[in-house]
């Protein structure tokens, strides 16, 4: 079930755009049967949880950080990721950069937004996004590649487009700054239940569980 899955999910998805197997609370078997199918990226939302999976699994494919990252957990989540989504502070990108140069690595993150603009979601506003990117860019250890957005879990998939839209239009303008060191490249929008959205409105990584592996 889950290879015929993420066949077809890769059958749908327009050239360049790169499937995420979002694996909270999988099995490393879950895992590698969606890598041997053709999913190059996982994306993880707990230290703990992927510090278990990516023993067990390794690096058959690329590790993503999805979820809200403390700063006590970096030092964790350096060794395993290849890119870290929820970055949305100069404190928390201040230890990335610490972290990653002790390690020898240079971390790829994108800049979570706060689409809804909520107060109890994390992300950086859109409007103190350029701001952020700025103070972060000189970092040696981190290297800021997109923006990320979560938008609705559930609902109307409709109701999630204002998100993804004003996302994107975050993401043209930071690009067309070609601010030094900023690679704008990613941006990372969409779930199982949004993602057809995600991608008209410029999506180039979903994220997809419920669809590649089954409900919970």
């Amino acid at each position: 079930m889950i290879e015929e899955n993420v066949k077809k999910i890769l059958a749908e998805l327009p050239q360049g755009v790169q499937l995420e197997a979002a694996a909270k609370t999988r099995t490393p078997d879950d895992i590698k049967r969606a890598i041997d199918a053709g999913v190059e990226i996982i994306g993880q939302n707990y230290i703990q949880e992927a510090e278990l999976l990516f023993s067990a699994v390794g690096s058959l494919a690329k590790w993503h950080f999805i979820g809200h990252l403390q700063r006590n957990k970096v030092n964790k989540a350096v060794p395993i990721f290849d890119m870290i989504e929820t970055v949305d502070s100069v404190r928390l990108a201040r230890e990335i950069d610490k972290r990653a140069l002790q390690q020898g690595k240079v971390m790829s993150v994108l800049i979570e937004i706060n689409s809804g603009k909520e107060e109890q979601k994390f992300g950086v506003m859109p409007d103190k996004a350029e701001g952020l990117i700025r103070e972060i860019s000189g970092f040696k250890g981190i290297k800021i590649e997109g923006l990320m957005t979560m938008g609705p879990f559930s609902g109307d998939p409709e109701d999630a487009r204002p998100y993804f839209i004003i996302t994107r239009k975050l993401f043209e303008q930071i690009k067309a700054l070609k601010l030094p060191g900023v690679e704008m490249r990613f941006l990372s929008m969409g779930m199982t239940n949004s993602y057809q959205v995600a991608l008209e409105e410029g999506a180039n990584i979903v994220r997809i569980g419920t669809k590649i592996f089954g409900p919970r």
